[in-house]
């Protein structure tokens, strides 16, 4: 079944360059446009695509505003912020009001399909800058704080996540704290990206938490007790 896309962005000539980039892959299906974040709202209300591309700057209602009420209310879309600012509040602002991921404009067609790919798999898809912005203001702050605030905890090493997995997911780990996306690591270790799906799913049920954000916080939080 192909994925369902539905295009947001005030400037038509972006819109057309997009979709004349996805509507020639046999997995992916255009289903509308539109160039405000209201008319956003509005057609994922409507036609309940797979994938929304939001532009973050947009008239009327900006694509961060639209993306609070598309993620409350229809949380199985799957939106990726498309800007043209590589803005460490922009990016904040998308992972913490529940955007699978962050694109850049001047970025590959490549690299969108990689990125509409990975987020309908039910993967995040932060490329290295953005993931290193996230984990530089949103994991590192929460690991020191906690550090602070628990100065006389002393977890037993043994309950580590560090300790719970094998040596190719202690790998896999490392390169997600990396940035690295799933095709990227499945390319350095020449395995398939299905394979480190899998891998990170377990390292996930392992750790005790529910996304890959909780589980690079948790990670370092416990690789720097040990």
């Amino acid at each position: 079944m192909a994925i369902r896309i539905l295009l947001a962005d005030d400037h038509s000539v972006v819109r057309k360059g997009i979709r004349m980039l996805l509507e020639d892959e046999a997995d992916i299906q255009i289903v509308g446009e539109v160039a405000d974040g209201d008319e956003a709202i509005d057609q994922v209300a409507a036609i309940k695509p797979d994938v929304l591309l939001l532009d973050i700057t947009m008239p009327r209602m900006s694509g961060i505003d639209a993306l609070k009420v598309i993620s409350k209310q229809y949380p199985k879309v799957k939106t990726v912020m498309f800007s043209m600012h590589n803005n460490p509040d922009y990016i904040l602002k998308a992972v913490q009001n529940g955007a699978a991921g962050y694109l850049l404009k001047d970025t590959t067609p490549e690299e969108i399909l990689r990125a509409v790919r990975t987020v309908i798999s039910g993967e995040l898809y932060y490329p290295p800058n953005a993931s290193s912005i996230i984990i530089r203001q949103l994991v590192l702050p929460n690991v020191s704080q906690q550090k602070k605030e628990e100065q006389t905890y002393s977890p037993r090493a043994s309950s580590s996540v560090w300790n719970k997995i094998t040596s190719r997911e202690a790998q896999i780990l490392t390169c997600l704290i990396e940035g690295l996306s799933s095709p990227e690591i499945a390319e350095r270790f020449g395995i398939s990206a299905n394979t480190v799906a899998n891998q990170r799913a377990s390292i996930i049920r392992k750790a005790g938490v529910k996304n890959t954000i909780d589980l690079i916080r948790i990670a370092l939080e416990e690789k720097s007790r040990l």
